[in-house]
Formats: structure tokens, sequence, C-alpha cells
């Protein structure tokens, strides 16, 4: 674990490392997991010879992890605090007497991630056929799935995939469910078996609803077989692959009686398969012998009968992309880095960035993300770039890329600049973010969002109130400015809706401060009680139960501390909170700025832009986009959350993970609002909310031409 308050952040990330030497050469295969506080400093543990990450060593980097919380929170308000808690352990308790704002939230706290092996049933489905059944027949929201790469000996973690992924035997899923218990239906579930259950409760080891019926027939055994065939092998490989738990075993043993039983009464006369005895009696006697489940599983499965399914099903979203279009693409300029992860450009140098007063003030800036930055010249690196890069991601184009102008102190800026000048569509403002003519010539009131950061070190004879001193009171600056010189609307470019379709947007300026979306880094937990002068939040209140939290104005480091944990039980947990908050770092981008030299540009070739196709999070209200195609159909009966869901995931192969919804819908209060995670299905929706969606990329937009990006 890492001194998150040393005043000197590379020496704690130093000895850390020098710890991780020492164990590692006192026995090289002891799985650690490690904190350090700097980006940077990451590239050392590569170094390490015994370092490998295959074997589940891992490094949590706390300024990378709360810089991409933030980074996705500006392209989806209040998304840091959903990630928050679904990875943190909390039970969910709550009473009637609690308004009704806190038990919903509460109940979205509570959720977590859990791994599960997908069941047979799903095997040849695209994840948007898997995703949708799995929701509507038995409760869970699955949120990803793991890709295993046999040539590589990798496991990539796909986060809502196009319709070109197939799930395979043995497939792990990741839910978003309350209980561990729960996502076990993923597991026992059998198409066949369980096509009529009412009761998804019912869905566990050994519930086969035919079972009972005088009707039992041949279609029953060989369905039946083929259930707990399943299951074995499955376990078989859980087993061999992790370690699998002692009730686990318990199970197996359960299916391997049934499986005998079921075999004797095919001897008595149901055999349909004749090879069956002979495989029974060669591979199904030793039951311990992991090849031997699996060739029975081969020999069951290879029986069962295949069901066509629909290849439109959400696959409309992602057509396949045109050769000749790819042919043009590699003829143009570099855009993306060698990865085709990131948007590039040329490297600059910070002059062209730095804008003056007036000429910030000549440019109109609006749907931008302003970075308040509280900077010294000799204040340590919090690694701007970890912020930057989730914004540049490559499955947004172009010009959906959000202006980030940070406002703070050049000279501190110099030094982080050669990890930024590679990165498109950056401006500073030499000043301060105290100084409201400052913030008002970067037209703070027309921003996308606000950002509130500190690089200064507290210090440690201080009382921890005054920690966060700046960012108090710069968020209370913000919100005490009025803008009523401001119109009422302003239009804006043509834009883009999902579908495609091109329509006008214009956006309401804000009057007052107070409207203007924010979110403040934190260093003391207890300082935010300061954030909100409204709320009744009691001082020794828990960080996760304020409404600057809740409502995801208020970001602390501290909550990254539960990840070592989440991180030890579930070792894809890490890989799977990077891939949803970077953008789409992975290990060979990794190296790649281990280097030192920054990103570098690549050609776009047909293999780089097929790693564009990945989804991104994104927030929009029911009244916009593609809910608006049957959005008075479902207002006009009632539209549960449930429905929402199925139908987006259906039409538009998007996934639907919360809602962000009106704190007190009885005012005219339109700006404070609370994060709901995987809300119940029978959830009365209501006009205001918006909804928090993992998109998939969109083949359909044109990317600009060349001289309309300059």
């Amino acid at each position: 674990l890492a001194n998150k308050y040393s005043p000197d952040p590379d020496a704690e990330d130093a000895a850390n490392i020098m710890r991780v030497i020492s164990i590692k050469n006192y026995s090289a295969d002891i799985r650690v997991i490690v904190q350090l506080m700097q980006y940077h400093n990451k590239a050392y543990l590569l170094n390490i010879p015994s370092w490998d990450w295959r074997r589940g060593d891992d490094v949590i980097c706390l300024a990378e992890l709360k810089l991409g919380f933030i980074a996705q929170s500006c392209l989806a308000p209040g998304f840091s605090t959903m990630m928050a808690n679904l990875f943190a352990m909390r039970s969910f308790k709550t009473s009637s007497r609690s308004p009704e704002w806190l038990r919903y939230y509460l109940c979205g706290a509570s959720m977590e991630v859990y791994p599960e092996i997908l069941s047979h049933s799903f095997v040849g489905m695209s994840y948007a056929e898997a995703a949708y059944i799995l929701y509507t027949k038995l409760g869970l929201l699955l949120l990803a799935i793991e890709m295993r790469d046999e040539e590589k000996r990798e496991c990539n973690i796909a986060i809502n995939p196009g319709s070109s992924v197939r799930i395979d035997p043995h497939t792990q899923g990741f839910f978003i469910a309350q209980s561990a218990d729960e996502v076990k239906r993923a597991f026992f579930y059998c198409n066949l078996c369980h096509a009529d259950i009412q009761d998804v409760t019912l869905i566990k080891n050994g519930t086969f609803p035919k079972r009972d019926q005088a009707d039992c027939n041949d279609e029953y055994f060989d369905s039946e077989i083929n259930c707990l065939g399943r299951k074995v092998s499955t376990a078989v490989v859980r087993d061999t692959d992790r370690r699998m738990s002692d009730t686990r075993s318990r199970h197996i043993s359960d299916a391997r009686a049934a499986i005998n039983r079921k075999a004797y009464k095919l001897e008595l006369g149901y055999n349909k398969y004749p090879d069956f005895d002979n495989h029974r009696s060669k591979d199904m006697r030793d039951m311990y012998n992991p090849k031997g489940f699996l060739l029975a599983y081969e020999l069951l499965s290879s029986s069962m009968p295949k069901i066509t399914r629909k290849k439109s099903f959400g696959g409309s979203i992602a057509p396949k992309i045109d050769p000749e279009l790819l042919k043009d693409f590699e003829q143009q300029a570099i855009k993306y880095d060698s990865t085709g992860m990131f948007h590039w450009c040329p490297g600059r140098p910070i002059e062209e960035s730095i804008l003056e007063r007036n000429q910030a003030k000549m440019t109109v800036l609006h749907g931008h993300v302003v970075v308040c930055l509280f900077a010294d010249k000799d204040s340590p690196l919090i690694g701007l770039r970890n912020f930057v890069m989730p914004l540049r991601a490559s499955n947004f184009h172009y010009h959906e890329l959000k202006q980030v102008v940070i406002v703070g102190d050049v000279e501190y800026l110099r030094r982080e600049w050669k990890t930024l000048y590679n990165l498109p569509k950056i401006s500073i403002l030499n000043g301060s973010p105290l100084s409201r003519a400052d913030l008002r010539a970067v037209n703070i009131n027309m921003c996308d969002m606000c950002v509130i950061l500190s690089a200064r070190i507290p210090n440690p004879t201080e009382d921890p109130t005054l920690a966060d001193k700046e960012a108090i009171l710069a968020s209370l600056n913000i919100k005490a400015m009025q803008f009523e010189d401001s119109p009422l609307l302003y239009p804006l470019p043509e834009g883009i809706s999902p579908l495609s379709t091109p329509v006008k947007m214009s956006k309401i300026l804000v009057k007052f401060g107070t409207q203007v979306p924010m979110i403040t880094e934190l260093v003391n937990d207890s300082n935010v009680q300061f954030l909100d002068q409204d709320d009744e939040d009691d001082p020794d209140t828990e960080l996760y139960l304020t409404q600057p939290f809740a409502c995801g104005t208020a970001f602390a480091i501290s909550v990254l501390d539960s990840l070592m944990s989440t991180t030890y039980f579930n070792d894809s947990a890490l890989t799977l909170i990077r891939t949803l908050v970077t953008g789409g770092a992975t290990p060979e981008l990794e190296l790649i700025l281990a280097e030192g030299a920054g990103l570098r540009g690549g050609m776009s070739t047909p293999e780089t832009l097929r790693n564009r196709d990945r989804c991104r999070v994104a927030q929009l209200s029911l009244a916009d986009g593609c809910f608006q195609s049957y959005h008075v159909t479902l207002f006009q009966i009632g539209a549960t959350y449930g429905q929402v869901l199925s139908q987006a995931l259906k039409d538009y192969g998007m996934l639907c993970i919360g809602l962000y919804r009106l704190h007190d819908t009885s005012t005219d209060d339109l700006e404070k609002r609370y994060v709901i995670t995987n809300p119940p299905p029978d959830l009365k929706l209501i006009s205001t909310d918006k909804v928090y969606v993992l998109q998939p990329y969109d083949h359909g937009l044109e990317y600009p031409a060349r001289e309309m990006e300059e």
C-alpha cells in the first residue's frame, strides 16, 4: 500500500517498487498487488524479470485510475460514483423512513461486479443476444465477457462487443448484481430445461422442471444429460484454471452422480446414441480425470440441436467496414497512435496551445471541458495525460472530441507538456482558477464539465481540513458566479444522433454558477461537507453516503483503496476497470509509454482501424437520441427501466447500466441529480431521467476531411 499523503510521491513509489523486488527475489512465484502513486513509475515494474501480469501480478496506479474516473465523468456525469461503488464491497441496508432518493442510491451502491462461466446454452450467440436473454429471462445484467487468445496465452475483456464476437464454450461473463448467488443462474441455465420457468430463483444446481412430469421422453433425457454434462465439464475447467472452491467441488460430485444415474437409464432402453456406453465406460468411470469430462462434454454437446439465430440482432449499429474505405484511410495522414486506440497529432510546442485572456474571449468555446488546476512550478506531476487520453479514445470521431482547456500555472504545465503534445484539441490559459475573469474568458458557463484538480502536496503539519482549501474555494467561487448577460439558447453545429441521423441540437446556457456541471477532487473525505451548503450531511458521514458523492460532483482518492481487496479476490476486476475508464490502455501501449518518448503515431491499417470498434460510455436523455423513436409510446403505457434496457439492447445494441435521476423532482432544480446503478427492472421512469449506456462504435459517422480538422 502507498502513503497517499506522502510529500514526495516519487520517493514513495520507489520504496514500494523496492519492496516488490525484495519479495520477488525471495520467491518469484508470489503474487504481488502493489499500489503506486504516479503513472510513469509503472515502467520500473516491467524491468523486474519475475513480474508477470499473466500470473496475477497487478499494479494499481492511483493517478491513472483517479484521473480516468474523472475523465469518464466528463462524458457521463456521475460515472465516477457508479464505478467507485461497483468495485467496493457493501451490503444494502436501508429503512422505510429513508428518503426515496437514498433508497434507490443505496440499492445501486450495493451492486458489485461478479464473474461467472456462461452455460453452454449461450455458445454461438452474439453478446447482445446473450445479454438480452440473461436480462429478460434471468434478471442478470451482463457487462462484459472474457475473450481468450490461446496463441498469445492472454485473456482480453470485451465490454459490449459487436455482433461479430461470438460466445465460445467456457466463456466467463462479468455481471452487475447484488450477490454471487444471483449470477450462478447464468452457469446453471439450460435453454431446454428452463424454457418455461417463471421463478428465476429456482435455476440452480440440480433443478430441472421436467423431472417430475409423467411424460418424460427421449428428448428430456437428451437435454438433461447435455445440461449435466455441461455443468461438469465447465466446473472442471474452473477447477483447472481458477482453483475452484470446495462448494463447487461438491456440485461436481452431485452432477457426477446424476450423470451416472442417467447413463444407467439409457442402458435400460432410452439410449439413442449407441457409442455413448463405450465412452461412458472408458471416460466417465474415472470422474477425477478432466480429460474424461471434456471428452464426455464434446460427445454429448455434439448431439444438441443447432439453433438458428438472427444475425441482425443488434447488428445494425456496426456494419462491416468497406475495404475501399480502409484503403482511403491508409492513404491519409496519421490520425491515430501506433496501437489505433487513441487520436494522435504531431508534437507541437506548448506556445501554440497557450491562450491569452483576450484570445480566449474571442474564441467561442462551448461543449468543452475546463480543468481548474492548482499547481506550483515545482509541484509533483500528477500525470494529466491519464485525464486527457480517455477523452481522446479512437472510438470517438474527431469532431466528437471535446476541447480541453486547462486554467493554471504555465510553468508547471511545461513539465507536463511532453506527455500531452501528441494529443489534439488542448488549450492552456495561464491564469488562476480562482480568477473570475479567467473563468469567464474560457466560457465556463458553456462547458460540458468543469474539473477542479490540485497538484500541491498538503502540509503534514496543517489541519487536515485545510488540505482541500483551494479546491473548495474554487468550487464555491464558481457557484457564486452569475451569467445573466448570456442568451438563453445558443445554436450548436449539426450533430449526429446514435442512429446516424442529422439532428439540430441546442443547449440551455446557465444563468448561475450552481448550474455549471462540476466535479471536485478532494484529498480529505471529511471536507466533502463544505462543497454543498444545501445538504444535511453529518461531518462523520461516510463519503459514499454524502450527497456530493452520490450526485457525482465530488471524488476522493480514498475510494480506490477497496480495489486492492477486489483485485485479490477477482484478478480480472482491475483489467475490467482499466478497460472502462482508461479509454483503451493495453499492455502493448504501456510498453510504448515505458520508453519515455510518449505516444507514437502510426499509419491507419485495417488492423489498427478495427481497434476503434469498441464501446464507449455515454449519458443519454430519454427524450433525445435513440430513445426518441419509442419515447412517446413507452411513456403512454408507463415505461419501466427494464423495458427501455431490453428495447435499447435489442434495437441498437446499447447496454443501459444505470440512471441519473433528479434529486428532487418537485422543484425546478434540474442540475442536482443522483446515480442509480442497475435499477430494478420495474422502476417507473421519469421523462427527465438520463440513462448511462455503453454505446457500440458507430461506423456510420463520416470522418471529417483533413482541411476541416485543421
